[in-house]
């Protein structure tokens, strides 16, 4: 038996040292049900996503499956793993080109491109010009001949946003559509979850939504993979596609600092001074800016503004960080959990994000009188979200069984004057209630699990 404690669940945690290993299908109907409303809409559907959180699945299988399902042959499917070295001659652009042509030659037929790790096919020099001209062929031009022939429809994944790069969406103006997936949500998750579902929630919260995980029987086994995806793939892929020339430590001691302050107010020069008095180490804050904005880019990490909402404008800094996937920052600290608070946050800002919500962090101020003084107050709201015409604001809490506590959670909610709706989610088993001022109390199971809200 291995003995985990987990502070969301307030419980020392035992899991048998050996669980059969699981296969199981685990549905994404939110992302499939994109794919399936972009299909053949006469752009180029780009799925992005941090390593292993589940793109070639989503594309190859389960939309794989929908297409056979609404009678497409396997013949007219073309998937072709970028990542796989018997296919490294189709990193050479002209090379993809070439063979992809002479798979979809039959126009009578309609065909479905599924090209998994884009970012793999690298520019080359253009044969038809000179080379002194600079004109390269990459992918994106690969791609756009592809979508002009009138029986394709094309899709691809890539796990570096670097595929999307400024000059990269330039050129593909609107010919291109982003469809960004992240690792399992807690509804995926708790859909999969094999073993009684009263602990599928202590596990998510340890180990989180890497679907791989699930296929893990022991603490020793989910630990080892998640720490290694660091060791082996994530900070080589960082270091080799950005050509940084930091050693591995350093970022991994960047991660650490920033896993340990996880939503937490903080900006690269608060970072470099814990650099310095805690590791000993002195990094420029231009450096600690260019390494976060590197495991943004490989979409290990987010980052969430703060916007005054009464003077409706963005505060540059400070602001806050949270990890893709709340398992991924539990392994860069030896799963060694501390401020549940912000790791029950830090969740609720994945889901936000995998229900398409913009999210900042929201501040409010107001003035009072303190020992006779005229005293301005800033008060802090966990997420302002957005989605097209709808705003909500939402306070995450631990407890709100205190009625003090519960004044203090609600004191910024209070303080604001619009009639968007205002939603605390807790811990606490509670059923859904609504306060005398409107303010809404949910479990974050229930939140999560979609039982109770709008959203």
């Amino acid at each position: 038996m291995v003995g985990i404690y987990c502070y969301l669940c307030r419980v020392k945690v035992r899991i048998a040292a050996k669980i059969p290993s699981i296969n199981m299908r685990i549905e994404r109907k939110r992302n499939l049900q994109r794919l399936i409303n972009s299909r053949k809409n006469g752009q180029i559907k780009i799925i992005t996503g941090i390593r292993r959180c589940g793109k070639s699945y989503l594309l190859g299988e389960l939309y794989r499956d929908y297409l056979l399902q609404e009678g497409i042959t396997p013949e007219q499917i073309i998937t072709l793993e970028l990542d796989n070295d018997a296919n490294a001659r189709y990193r050479n652009p002209m090379e993809l080109g070439t063979y992809l042509r002479q798979m979809v030659g039959d126009t009578s037929k309609d065909y479905y491109i599924l090209l998994d790790e884009i970012q793999m096919v690298e520019a080359i020099d253009n044969p038809y010009l000179p080379k002194e001209s600079g004109s390269k062929i990459t992918f994106v031009d690969v791609l756009l001949g592809l979508k002009n022939l009138p029986n394709v429809d094309v899709y691809v994944t890539g796990s570096n946003s670097k595929m999307l790069s400024s000059d990269v969406a330039t050129a593909f103006r609107d010919r291109g559509e982003e469809i960004h997936i992240t690792p399992l949500t807690y509804d995926e998750f708790y859909a999969a979850y094999p073993k009684e579902k009263r602990f599928a929630w202590r596990e998510f919260v340890a180990y989180g939504g890497m679907p791989l995980v699930m296929q893990k029987s022991t603490h020793e086994e989910k630990s080892k993979y998640l720490q290694d995806l660091f060791r082996l793939t994530y900070i080589k892929d960082v270091i080799e596609r950005n050509r940084l020339r930091a050693d591995a430590e350093t970022l991994d001691e960047l991660l650490n600092v920033v896993a340990s302050a996880v939503g937490s107010l903080t900006n690269p020069t608060r970072l470099a001074n814990t650099f310095q008095s805690v590791k000993g180490l002195k990094i420029k804050n231009e450096t600690i800016s260019t390494y976060l904005a590197c495991f943004i880019d490989a979409y290990i990490l987010s980052k969430s503004y703060r916007y005054d909402i009464k003077g409706r404008s963005y505060i540059d800094t400070p602001l806050k960080y949270y990890f893709t996937d709340i398992g991924l920052r539990n392994a860069r600290l030896n799963f060694r959990q501390q401020e549940e608070n912000h790791i029950m946050e830090n969740i609720l800002y994945n889901e936000l994000a995998a229900r398409g919500f913009n999210i900042d962090v929201g501040v409010v101020e107001y003035n009072h009188i303190v020992a006779g003084k005229k005293t301005r107050t800033q008060l802090e709201i966990d997420f302002v979200v957005n989605l097209a015409d709808k705003r909500y604001y939402i306070q995450s809490a631990l407890t709100v069984a205190d009625e003090e506590k519960r004044q203090q959670e609600v004191n910024s909610l209070n303080r604001i004057d619009d009639s968007y709706t205002k939603i605390v989610v807790v811990r606490d088993n509670i059923l859904p209630w609504t306060d005398e001022r409107g303010v809404q109390y949910i479990n974050i199971e229930d939140f999560l699990l979609g039982k109770i809200n709008e959203l």
